[in-house]
C-alpha cells in the first residue's frame, strides 16, 4: 500500500491534514508564480517611470510619460495625490510641505499594501505547513501502534511499513514550508527595494512641489 493510497483509507483526520498541506502548496505556487511576474514587472517599471519623470519638461507631461511606463499604478499614484484639491479641511492644515508629506505617505503606503498582497499566505504556510505534517505523522504512529496492538503477530515489515507511511506526512509538511519560506524572504527583498525606490521618489517630490528643492 502506498502513502496516496494509506490517506485514501485513512480517517477523517489524516484526509484533512493531507488536503490542507495540498491545498497551501497549491496556493502557494499560485501566489509565488504570480508574484515573481508582478515583482519583476515593478521592479522595472518603477525604475523606468521614475527615469521618466525626471526627464520630461514640465509635471502635467511627467504625468503623461509616467502613466506610459507605470502599468502596475505604482508611481502614477504619488502624482495623482499632490493634485487633490485640499482647501476648507483639516488636511489643508499646515504648509504646504505637511500637506504633500501626508498625501503623498497615504499613497505610498497603499501600493506598498498591494505588493505584499500573498505575502501573509506565505508566512502561514512556511510556520505552520511542519506542524501540520508532524501533527500527521504523529496521528498516523499511533494509528499504526493501535493496530500492531490487536494483531496476533508482529513482523518488522507491518511496523516499518505503517511507520514509514506516517513519516511521509512530514516531509511533506516541509516540501510545502521549504518553498514558502524561500520565497517569502526573496519577495520580501525585493518589494523592500521597490518600496525604498518610491520612498526616495516621493521625497523628491514633495521637496520638488513645496519649493524646498
Amino acid at each position: 500500500m502506498t502513502w496516496l493510497d494509506s490517506v485514501a483509507h485513512g480517517d477523517i483526520l489524516t484526509q484533512s491534514l493531507a488536503l490542507l498541506l495540498l491545498a497551501l502548496s497549491i496556493g502557494c505556487w499560485v501566489v509565488i508564480a504570480w508574484k515573481w511576474r508582478l515583482l519583476r514587472r515593478v521592479q522595472a517599471d518603477v525604475t523606468r517611470s521614475i527615469a521618466a519623470f525626471w526627464q520630461a519638461p514640465d509635471f502635467e507631461r511627467a504625468a503623461q510619460q509616467v502613466a506610459h511606463f507605470d502599468r502596475d499604478a505604482c508611481v502614477s499614484p504619488l502624482l495623482s495625490v499632490t493634485l487633490l484639491p485640499l482647501g476648507g479641511t483639516l488636511a489643508a492644515a499646515g504648509d504646504r510641505a505637511a500637506q504633500l508629506t501626508r498625501v503623498l505617505r497615504d499613497a505610498l503606503d497603499d501600493t506598498v499594501q498591494r505588493l505584499q498582497w500573498g505575502q501573509l499566505l506565505l508566512a502561514t504556510a512556511g510556520s505552520t505547513s511542519p506542524f501540520i505534517g508532524l501533527l500527521g505523522t504523529v496521528w498516523g504512529i499511533f494509528n499504526a501502534l493501535t493496530g500492531m496492538a490487536e494483531a496476533a503477530q508482529i513482523t518488522i515489515d507491518k511496523v516499518a511499513g505503517p511507520v514509514g507511511e506516517a513519516l511521509v506526512m512530514t516531509a511533506a509538511g516541509l516540501a510545502v514550508a521549504i518553498p514558502a519560506v524561500l520565497a517569502y524572504n526573496i519577495m520580501g527583498r525585493q518589494v523592500g527595494r521597490i518600496e525604498a525606490q518610491l520612498e526616495g521618489f516621493a521625497q523628491d517630490l514633495r521637496a520638488l512641489l513645496s519649493g524646498e528643492a
